[in-house]
């Protein structure tokens, strides 16, 4: 359209709304909700250690089994939103399970996450097949769309 002119102020200003939408549509945004696991703390609970020492170094348990033994559960969950109004997705969750003999001393430390689909220990690099909380991992862990579990 010939002789329409735009004030330089108005090019400005939708030049910055542009600019802004486009920063807002490209963020990534990450999140960890539940237990932030450190591999330190990780470390520190070696078998033979107390259900004292675990409540110390690790906190309060996200849930607890007392079916063939007693057993800490320390649940987190990673999620991403791609873009700002987009709706988060879970890309990692780990349950980070301590078992206890009948004394309150730890027998065993397992972080199980999802690897391939199925639940996989990342500290005995096994895949969980059988154990009375198979059951109970499969379901906390398959209860997150977008994980893989039974494919």
């Amino acid at each position: 359209m010939p002789g329409l002119r735009l004030s330089s102020s108005f090019v400005r200003a939708l030049t910055t709304t542009a600019l802004a939408l486009a920063v807002l549509g490209a963020c990534a945004e990450e999140y960890t909700h539940g237990y932030v696991q450190s591999q330190d703390s990780i470390a520190q609970i070696q078998v033979g250690s107390s259900r004292e020492k675990v409540l110390l170094v690790l906190g309060s348990p996200s849930t607890t089994s007392t079916i063939g033994g007693e057993s800490y559960y320390y649940i987190s969950q990673r999620t991403e939103r791609n873009m700002a109004f987009a709706t988060p997705s879970v890309v990692d969750q780990r349950v980070l399970a301590v078992y206890f003999d009948d004394k309150g001393i730890v027998k065993e430390v397992a972080n199980y996450g999802l690897q391939d689909g199925k639940i996989f220990d990342f500290i005995s690099r096994r895949t969980k097949t059988t154990g009375q909380d198979t059951g109970l991992l499969g379901q906390i862990l398959k209860a997150s769309p977008g994980l893989g579990l039974n494919k």
